[in-house]
C-alpha cells in the first residue's frame, strides 16, 4: 500500500508521522509532497519518508492520497492533480469546509473520504471524525480508519453535516480549552503565583479532571456537584459563571465554528 500525503503543514505532517511510525505500511516508506524548500530540507533528514517536490513522481502510483493543504489552495491543486489520477485511488481530505462533492468534481474522482482532525493528533491523542462518498467500499473505509487511528481515535459519522458539527466541537475545541487555560493562568499570576507554579497548577488540574472523567461513568455535572458544596468556594465560582452565562457563551462559540465550516463549504 503506497500512501502519499500532499502538504507538510501541521496536520499533514502529524498524520504523516503517525502513519510512518505504524506497521501498517509494511516497512514501505510513506510518501510526502511539498514545495516549501525549508520543509523539504527538514523532511529529507527523516528516514521514514520519501520526499517529493514534483507530483508526477509520486501521485500516479499512490493508492491512498491524503490531501492536507489549506482549503483556498485546493482548486489549483486539483487542476494539477487531475491528469495524473486513476479511478482506483482513494482520496482522504484533511481540509476544513471542503465538501466531498467539491473534491469529487475537482478531481473527477469518486472515491473520497472527508475527515475533521484536531491538533492533539500531534501527541497521539487526536480525534478524527470521518465520512465517505458512496464509491468507498467497507474494506477501503476500514483501511483508511486504521491509518487515521495512528494519531489517536476516530469517529465514523453518517453525513457531512456531522463533519461540520465536529469542527465546532473537536476540530476547533482544543482552542477553547487553551482559552480557558490561559484565563486560569492569568488569574493564578494575578494571585501571585510564579510562571512555573501557575503552569503546574493549571495543567495538572486539567489533566486530573480529564482522568477522573475518563475513568468513571459520571457526567461533568455530577462531578461539579461532588466538588461544589453549598456556600463553598467552588460554588461561588460556579455561581459567577452561571450569572455571566458562560455555558451559553461556550455553546454559542461552538456553533459559530460549526456555522463557519458550513459557510466555507458553500464558498467552494
Amino acid at each position: 500500500m503506497k500512501v502519499l500525503v500532499i502538504g507538510a503543514g501541521n496536520m499533514g505532517l502529524t498524520y504523516a508521522e503517525g502513519m510512518a511510525s505504524s506497521p501498517l505500511l509494511n516497512k514501505h516508506k510513506l510518501r510526502i509532497y511539498d514545495t516549501d524548500p525549508k520543509k523539504i530540507e527538514d523532511l529529507n533528514k527523516d528516514e521514514r519518508f520519501d520526499v517529493y517536490t514534483n507530483l508526477d513522481d509520486c501521485l500516479p502510483k499512490a493508492h491512498i492520497v491524503f490531501i492536507a493543504v489549506k482549503p483556498y489552495h485546493s482548486e489549483a491543486l486539483f487542476e494539477d492533480m487531475k491528469p495524473m489520477l486513476n479511478k482506483e485511488q482513494i482520496f482522504v481530505s484533511l481540509m476544513a469546509g471542503v465538501t466531498i462533492e467539491t473534491i469529487q468534481h475537482g478531481l473527477d474522482q469518486n472515491k473520497v473520504i472527508r475527515t475533521m482532525p484536531n491538533l492533539p493528533a500531534q501527541v497521539g491523542k487526536g480525534v478524527t471524525s470521518y465520512t465517505e462518498g458512496k464509491a468507498i467500499s467497507k474494506v477501503e473505509l476500514l483501511m483508511v480508519r486504521n491509518l487515521l487511528e495512528t494519531t489517536g481515535t476516530s469517529i465514523h459519522v453518517d453525513t457531512e453535516k456531522f463533519i461540520d458539527a465536529s469542527t465546532g466541537i473537536s476540530g476547533s475545541g482544543p482552542a477553547y480549552v487553551f482559552y480557558f487555560m490561559q484565563s486560569m493562568l492569568e488569574a493564578a499570576l494575578k494571585m501571585g503565583f510564579s510562571d512555573y507554579d501557575s503552569k503546574v497548577l493549571v495543567s495538572s488540574t486539567f489533566e486530573g479532571a480529564i482522568e477522573l472523567f475518563n475513568q468513571n461513568n459520571i457526567s461533568p455535572k455530577s462531578w461539579i456537584d461532588k466538588v461544589a458544596s453549598k456556600g463553598g468556594t467552588t460554588q461561588a465560582a460556579i455561581d459567577s459563571m452561571e450569572d455571566n452565562n458562560v455555558k451559553q457563551l461556550i455553546q454559542e462559540a461552538a456553533y459559530a465554528a460549526f456555522d463557519r465550516a458550513v459557510e466555507l463549504g458553500k464558498d467552494k
